[in-house]
């Protein structure tokens, strides 16, 4: 029997100059892991390609943004880095939904499958960082899977606009990694320092949260690189004998001064949009302390999540805030005094507790309390504690590793089931709702949205009992005001609708919406010339409001103006091209005035983003009109005969299929189409026209 070898006892904090060499064999397991890692993450959110873009920020940030949808362009890219989009600077972030827009169109799978993949190479990032900061694996690894499939992962995942997560997320692997490099070589290279600040400024190009950057970079000096407790391997700057904190502080000012810088950005983008309400100094300190407890809690047990929380009603509880901010105080003294023995706890746990200061600690401004999306990077750090925590809990026990096999195996499975129930709720905007409404309370917002959702699918007077319920949490509401009205038109109750237009405008005398919704119901009371006023303000508050432009028109047309009309809706167009319904009522503005090829474009560019196949089948037979007016008899007969086949009820693409046909010498088939027309629509006198004509009756 063999004599048994002991290894000398190494540090728990390797010494910042130190070279990890990595055998052959850890290169194949590592990629191995790479692998599996992107396999769990498809089979957590795969299912996401078969969902549908979500009535939450999805239209503004794509799918009726004008740059967005005409994809990449030198123009674009210009107009991503010199412009704020709802709140925010975030040029490469506008710059992926372009060439989302470029490569495939406004069809969601295709932007659903470029969060995907951004989010599994940002997993597999996070492990090569983590391998190369602790040459640890096994532990890398874990956190990694947990990073890669947690529930609260879902949003950012699953959301088309949470681009910004997943992308500055890569950017921020990306850093970390490249850190690594840097802060473990021997000497200072100039090249590897500047190739960690440029990586670190695209992050803060795809979202602004990454400011704390900096910090986690201090953080990870003192563990796992151990370059606080030790002299660095390089001086940095030409320190000289400078005291190694005071090297590694200078070391990141560059760092600093870019987190500044875009910290300037936000505040800026802030000032251009409308603002909301802000919250007092001592209700957001409440705040901040209930909702890092809350996030601490959803991180350990993800249950309810839903895609927004609204704040408490009333405010923060003093008693209940109190318990939280001693609880945060207690957690943090605990592992401030075990710093020496398990430096990787005070690590991940301030890691957790600085990247969410973005969040929810100096600014807490509108109605959102909470999101499960702020969590994408913060929980990193508790995924750190956790897994070197578990490593130490069990490192005196002979079956260690089957130990933590079992509960890794246990945790992964658990997550990745829950959240693949949790992306179901994403599938489409009425679907995320009621999930909301269900799982949140005093939800206002969530209540306003379904009803949105509700009145998109025709369904108004359930919209209207949700518009409501968002009224009775909160008053003063002038979104929810202008909803209830503008649903209210719809459902034919105008002057309850003014009543609702009315108080909007009173709560805020600026919002565009109102004047829109307002007119709509004067030329529901046939006033299309008051209505032109008030269509007129919304487009003066908002030169951008291209439904406000499109409703304009429709007013001069109403009121005979054909010029002013046509103006508006080009003008609607070009604010939103990928509108199928503006491009169709351009279409047809142009018809009547026998502009035949500038309706055809019109009516072409309606095709390529209609999906509904009932206003599709409308679109494809006035195409056809116009076809046929410049002689284009066979493709006119081809946008029938798919109108026909698109929507079997619609009379009047029976009808012109039928004179196409007559045209061609096929009575029978004709007959066949003027019969059923009329059958649709008994009174359809041009129908029965043309079958008398034929020498057939509705009696044959």
């Amino acid at each position: 029997m063999g004599s048994r070898v002991t290894r000398k006892k190494t540090s728990k904090r390797p010494s910042a100059g130190c070279r990890y060499s990595h055998t052959h064999r850890d290169r194949l397991m590592a990629t191995a892991l790479c692998i599996l890692l992107a396999g769990i993450v498809w089979i957590a959110f795969g299912e996401t390609v078969h969902h549908e873009f979500v009535n939450y920020d999805d239209g503004s940030y794509v799918y009726t943004n004008p740059r967005i949808i005409s994809g990449l362009t030198l123009d674009n890219v210009r107009w991503a880095f010199t412009h704020f989009r709802a709140g925010n600077w975030q040029p490469l972030t506008a710059i992926s939904h372009m060439l989302d827009c470029r490569l495939y169109g406004l069809q969601p799978w295709g932007h659903h499958l470029s969060n995907i993949l951004l989010h599994a190479a940002t997993v597999i990032l996070l492990l090569l960082a983590l391998w190369r900061l602790t040459d640890n694996l096994w532990a890398s690894a874990f956190v990694a899977a947990l990073f890669a499939i947690h529930p609260l992962r879902v949003e950012p995942v699953a959301w088309v606009s949470g681009r910004g997560d997943v992308l500055s997320g890569l950017f921020f692997m990306l850093t970390l990694l490249a850190y690594a490099r840097y802060a473990r070589s021997d000497r200072f290279f100039a090249g590897r320092y500047a190739t960690v600040l440029i990586l670190f400024a695209l992050g803060l190009m795809c979202k602004s949260t990454l400011v704390t950057v900096p910090f986690v970079l201090l953080l990870l000096d003192y563990w796992p690189l151990g370059r606080v407790s030790a002299r660095p391997a390089h001086r940095t700057f030409g320190a000289g004998e400078w005291p190694v904190v005071r090297v590694l502080l200078l070391e990141k000012i560059p760092f600093f001064a870019l987190s500044v810088a875009s910290c300037v950005a936000a505040i800026l983008a802030r000032e251009v949009t409308p603002r909301e309400v802000d919250h007092a100094f001592a209700e957001r300190a409440g705040n901040a302390a209930l909702f890092y407890v809350a996030y601490l809690g959803q991180i350990i047990y993800p249950a309810h999540l839903a895609v927004l929380y609204p704040y408490p009603k009333g405010g923060p509880n003093v008693a209940v805030a109190a318990i939280a901010l001693l609880l945060l105080l207690i957690i943090s003294v605990v592992l401030f005094r075990w710093r020496r023995t398990y430096p990787f706890a005070l690590t991940g746990w301030l890691w957790f507790l600085g990247m969410l200061v973005p969040m929810i600690g100096p600014v807490q401004i509108g109605s959102i309390a909470r999101a499960d999306r702020y969590t994408y990077l913060p929980g990193i750090g508790l995924y750190i504690l956790g897994t070197w925590g578990a490593m130490e809990l069990f490192k005196s026990s002979d079956y260690k590793r089957e130990i933590l096999l079992v509960v890794a195996l246990l945790i992964t499975g658990a997550f990745i089931t829950r959240s693949y129930f949790q992306i179901a709720y994403w599938q489409d905007s009425e679907t995320l709702w009621r999930h909301t409404v269900d799982v949140t309370h005093d939800n206002f917002i969530a209540q306003n949205n379904l009803g949105g959702t509700l009145l998109e699918k025709e369904d108004i007077n359930e919209a209207i009992t949700h518009y409501k319920q968002a009224l009775e949490i909160q008053p003063d509401a002038v979104q929810v005001q202008s909803n209830l009205g503008n649903a209210l038109v719809r459902a034919g109750e105008v002057d309850e609708a003014i009543l609702h237009l009315q108080k909007a405008l009173q709560i805020d005398p600026a919002y565009a919406e109102t004047y829109n919704f307002f007119g709509n119901a004067l030329m529901k009371k046939g006033q299309a010339a008051e209505a032109v006023r008030y269509y007129q303000k919304a487009v003066e508050l908002d030169t951008s409001y291209a439904d406000a432009r499109n409703n304009l028109a429709v007013a001069f047309l109403r009121s005979g103006d054909f010029k002013q009309a046509i103006a508006h809706y080009k003008q609607a167009v070009a604010i939103n091209p990928g509108s199928a319904e503006m491009q169709y009522n351009l279409g047809n503005a142009l018809a009547r005035e026998g502009d035949w090829p500038g309706a055809i474009a019109c009516y072409e560019a309606a095709l390529s983003t209609e999906r509904d196949s009932v206003r599709a089948a409308k679109v494809r037979n006035n195409l056809g009109g116009a076809l046929e007016k410049i002689g284009k008899s066979d493709e006119a007969f081809e946008q029938f005969t798919k109108a026909v086949q698109m929507n079997g009820s619609y009379p009047e693409a029976h009808f012109n299929l039928a004179r196409m046909l007559a045209q061609q010498g096929r009575r029978d088939e004709a007959v066949v189409h003027l019969k059923e027309a009329l059958r649709l629509r008994p009174g359809y006198e041009q129908a029965r026209k043309q079958l008398h004509e034929l020498g057939m009756t509705m009696v044959e």
